[in-house]
């Protein structure tokens, strides 16, 4: 669902960046204001858990591959302003380090799994769970409903976003100059996959972790209307653990696609593997792909053809380490920023 430079023209790419502009200094401010400071330690484990997540890359039909977000999932706990924030940062730290989603395209990104997906997912969650005790088992599948609804309104988004480039930037000969799949292709090729198999995926990760923590956690499920107040440290270490885990596993979104035999994702070819498919390299995408130069392109080493005494799995957990610490620190910085705040009292 990271749609990579070269994708999307210029036109799109500035106006994607024009909406998101303001989300970001509204989002950063109610972060700011609305989120006790005790929280951002859970707010930094969530986008690392976000971060890690989006690394096990699953086959779905089609020879494509696919993976969860767990965007819903922050929202829920945190608010979905919070979750915009969290998000914006996991994939600005995947573009820029991995190579993971463009530069140029960081704001269409951060439009489909930064706004569209936690926003969707949580009024989802709010609308179905209201009234239910914390711990129900209604607030559980309200949950993974919202992970559902969310996951899918990102891949219709992203769709749209692929879909219109056609029209938007051509050649004289009606040739496309970037994305070169029209809506006919890109809407069912996006869509299907997350309405069989990712949105299902997503609802059992964002539901099941829900339930989890609401059963050993109890107090971060003060429900929807807010978020909750943390009374102790003792939350994170369990939640920090289970990040640890769930790192361990990250060469498993590597070695299960490799062996069943499935590409990449729909619509993140470059431009050789695009040209295989559908015979051209738009002119527009074979300019723009080769905007950045990420460190670790594709989570492996600077060079892919050296892997020194590392395999592609070793490179693979090493990336995901890096990027989740990376995407902690980034956000665990702000705690100055929160602690300042709170000294000088709340705003007038």
């Amino acid at each position: 669902m990271h749609i990579p430079d070269g994708y999307l023209g210029p036109q799109t790419c500035l106006a994607t960046y024009g909406v998101m502009a303001p989300l970001w200094v509204w989002a950063s401010r109610q972060v700011r204001r609305n989120l006790p400071y005790r929280q951002l330690p859970l707010m930094a484990l969530s986008a690392a858990f976000a971060f890690v997540l989006m690394m096990f890359n699953l086959p779905v039909p089609g020879g494509t591959t696919g993976h969860a977000v767990g965007g819903v999932l922050v929202a829920i706990l945190l608010g979905p302003w919070a979750a915009l924030v969290a998000l914006s940062v996991t994939l600005a730290v995947q573009a820029l380090l991995f190579g993971d989603g463009g530069l140029t395209t960081l704001g269409a990104n951060c439009l489909t799994m930064a706004v569209l997906m936690p926003f969707s997912g949580y009024w989802t969650y709010r609308m179905v769970a209201a009234g239910s005790e914390p711990t129900s088992r209604r607030r559980w599948a309200a949950a993974a409903l919202g992970g559902y609804v969310g996951i899918n309104a990102a891949a219709v988004g992203a769709a749209m976003l692929f879909g219109l480039q056609p029209a938007l930037a051509h050649d004289a000969s009606g040739r496309a100059l970037y994305c070169p799949f029209a809506l006919d292709v890109a809407l069912p090729a996006m869509a299907l996959p997350h309405l069989l198999v990712l949105g299902f995926v997503e609802a059992a990760v964002t539901g099941l972790v829900f339930a989890h923590l609401a059963r050993v956690e109890p107090s971060l499920m003060a429900g929807p209307e807010a978020p909750p107040a943390i009374p102790q440290a003792r939350p994170w270490k369990r939640i920090a653990v289970g990040l640890g885990v769930l790192l361990l596993l990250v060469p498993l979104g590597l070695y299960l696609p490799s062996k069943l035999g499935s590409g990449g994702a729909w619509g993140e070819w470059g431009g050789d593997q695009l040209e295989e498919i559908t015979g051209f390299v738009p002119g527009g995408l074979h300019r723009l792909e080769r905007l950045w130069h990420a460190p670790l392109p594709d989570y492996g080493p600077p060079r892919q053809s050296d892997m020194g005494v590392f395999g592609s799995e070793s490179w693979y957990l090493i990336s995901g380490i890096a990027g989740a610490a990376l995407v902690t620190a980034l956000l665990l910085a702000a705690r100055r920023v929160l602690a300042r705040r709170e000294a000088d009292g709340p705003p007038t």
